[in-house]
């Protein structure tokens, strides 16, 4: 983020290769973001301005996460697994999901839950509200070869 070269960099590459930068998210995590805030809100407007996104990962481990939040103009927040692997068995967990979720959509912000391990899981988050899930439940990590081989045959 600190690299000010970057941003012309990453501009050069959308031009020379005719991609829309509102095809891509960035997602930086939120203790990189908070230990350089200054830089972090700097980095991300330059590249909003392009048409990029940002996704903030890992959100919710912090100690001041929401305080921070207000000052990252990200589009998407990715709660922790941490939270969410254990959402059916702790009231705390389900409760850190469900503040940090209605936070989120206050600030008109999409919600990505992290470690999605079961069904089960997947069904509170969706009465809780979150808007994406990323785990096993939804399908096991492939080689990024096997996804490209299937899109070109």
């Amino acid at each position: 983020m600190g690299d000010s070269a970057f941003v012309d960099f990453v501009a050069e590459l959308f031009a020379q290769h005719e991609v829309s930068p509102a095809l891509v998210c960035f997602e930086i995590t939120e203790t990189s973001a908070i230990s350089n805030l200054d830089e972090a809100q700097k980095f991300i407007a330059r590249l909003r301005e392009i048409g990029c996104s940002f996704s903030l990962d890992v959100f919710g481990t912090g100690m001041s996460s929401i305080a921070y939040l207000k000052h990252l103009p990200v589009d998407v927040i990715k709660i922790d697994g941490s939270f969410v692997k254990e959402i059916l068995n702790s009231k705390v967990d389900r409760a850190m999901v469900e503040m940090i979720t209605r936070t989120a959509k206050i600030m008109q912000k999409q919600v990505v839950a992290e470690f999605v391990e079961s069904l089960a899981i997947l069904d509170e988050l969706r009465q809780i509200g979150v808007d994406y899930a990323q785990g096993y439940a939804i399908g096991k990590p492939v080689p990024v070869f096997t996804l490209w081989e299937e899109k070109i045959a």
